[in-house]
Parts: C-alpha cells; structure tokens; sequence
C-alpha cells in the first residue's frame, strides 16, 4: 500500500488523506461507494461516452497520461455530480472540478500498474476502502 500512501501525499502536499476530503470523495467514486458511482468500470464509461475515452486510456495504460481540465471533468461526470459533491464540501464548483482534474489521472494511472482495469474489482475495492477508513 506503500504506493497510494505516496501518492496520497504528493497529491496533498504531506497532509494526511483525512485532511482533504476531495481525495475521499475520488476515492470513493474509484472504489464505487460514491453515490451513483460504478467504480473505475463506471468512470471509464461516463469518460468514453463524453468523448474522453483517449484521455482514459493514457491514465489507465502504462505511458505518459494526457491531461483534462476541469470543463472536461465536469462535462464526463455531470454539472449536478459536481455541484452535489461542491456543496457537499462547502467547496466551488470549480474547485472541485479543478481538483478532481488533477488527482484522477494520477489516482487511476496509480491503481492500474499494469495498464489495465482490474478484472477483480473487489481487490480494487479492498485496496481503496483501506485509505477511505483513516
């Protein structure tokens, strides 16, 4: 688990995964706890159907992860998603779109290694549910 710990603090520059909650919520939505997420299989789909399945792919595969921004963000996984999420959060909306925008693709490259979605979601799961419960 070694490698989401590093990743979890280069993404909130040393702070514990707790102090942000924008991290649970994309963890949550990888792991399909989220409300009305499908997990990782869930996110590639709204991604495909938004035009942004490339995008996908390079965080997924094993090369170099093509950026989004958070217009695209928004537009893949739903204004009201994000507006949900935002005041969940007490958060703007750009911020959080903004935010998810720079930690998905490092979160989605780190959980697949080896260039592919897990078969075995339930791996995935228990991996990601470890970090929600701290």
């Amino acid at each position: 688990m070694g490698l989401l710990d590093g990743l979890l603090g280069s993404l909130t520059g040393g702070q514990q995964q707790g102090d942000n909650p924008l991290i649970q919520i994309a963890m949550q939505m990888l792991s399909g706890n989220g409300q009305n997420s499908g997990g990782l299989g869930g996110l590639v789909d709204a991604f495909q159907k938004a035009g942004l399945g490339q995008q996908m792919d390079s965080w997924i595969g094993t090369g170099q992860n093509l950026p989004i921004n958070a217009d695209q963000i928004s537009n893949a996984l739903g204004s009201d998603k994000i507006k949900d999420i935002a005041a969940q959060l007490g958060m703007s909306h750009g911020d959080v779109s903004g935010g998810l925008a720079d930690m998905l693709p490092q979160l989605i490259d780190k959980i697949t290694p080896n260039g592919q979605v897990p078969a075995d979601t339930g791996s995935l799961e228990s991996m990601l549910g470890a970090f929600l419960k701290r």
